[in-house]
């Protein structure tokens, strides 16, 4: 039966889904980690970046080499719904970053709208915890392109599904969160 919502998941006694957001370098992958690590492993990280040049390589380096070899990691540029679902039950899983999956999802043949309902239902089948990170990116100035309006507008609207379904939403700033929703 699926979950119906935060009360489901908080009476089975597990985190739920925790949504942390912040700027580009704000910390959040750290806290989402640190966050992780302070739960009981197995712990699944599920990494949607492409390395399509040296900078975003060392990206995906520096990330990698924080964290201990006690991770298992699977990597989802596209198919995120299907790496939910395709953890360990027993697993705390850590989604980083949804940024990068969009970004992927509007490069590719997908449609956003679908690829975000799959994303909400494989969550919605988690019993563990689920700690997803994602950019904020609607605090800067207006895109100049039309994608990139395109691009912070999805991302705006991504951001306020995943927080909806979400037991506790937190926004980093400076490397400190700040409770948005639910508890500390």
């Amino acid at each position: 039966m699926p979950d119906s919502g935060p009360r489901d998941r908080a009476s089975r006694g597990n985190e739920g889904i925790i949504f942390v957001l912040g700027g580009a370098r704000s910390g959040k992958s750290r806290f989402a980690e640190s966050l992780v690590e302070s739960l009981q492993p197995p712990w699944v990280y599920i990494a949607t970046a492409e390395a399509h040049d040296d900078e975003m390589a060392a990206r995906i380096a520096e990330h990698q080499a924080r964290r201990a070899s006690s991770w298992q990691t699977l990597e989802a540029a596209h198919e995120l719904h299907v790496a939910i679902r395709g953890a360990p039950e027993d697993a705390i899983v850590l989604v980083d970053c949804l940024t990068l999956w969009l970004s992927n999802i509007m490069h590719g043949p997908y449609d956003v709208g679908d690829a975000t309902a799959q994303l909400e239902d494989a969550l919605r089948t988690r019993k563990k915890a689920t700690v997803l990170v994602s950019n904020e990116v609607g605090l800067g100035l207006v895109p100049e392109t039309p994608l990139g309006r395109a691009f912070r507008d999805s991302q705006g609207r991504l951001n306020q599904r995943i927080a909806a379904v979400a037991d506790r939403v937190i926004f980093v700033v400076a490397g400190q969160p700040l409770i948005v929703k639910g508890n500390a």
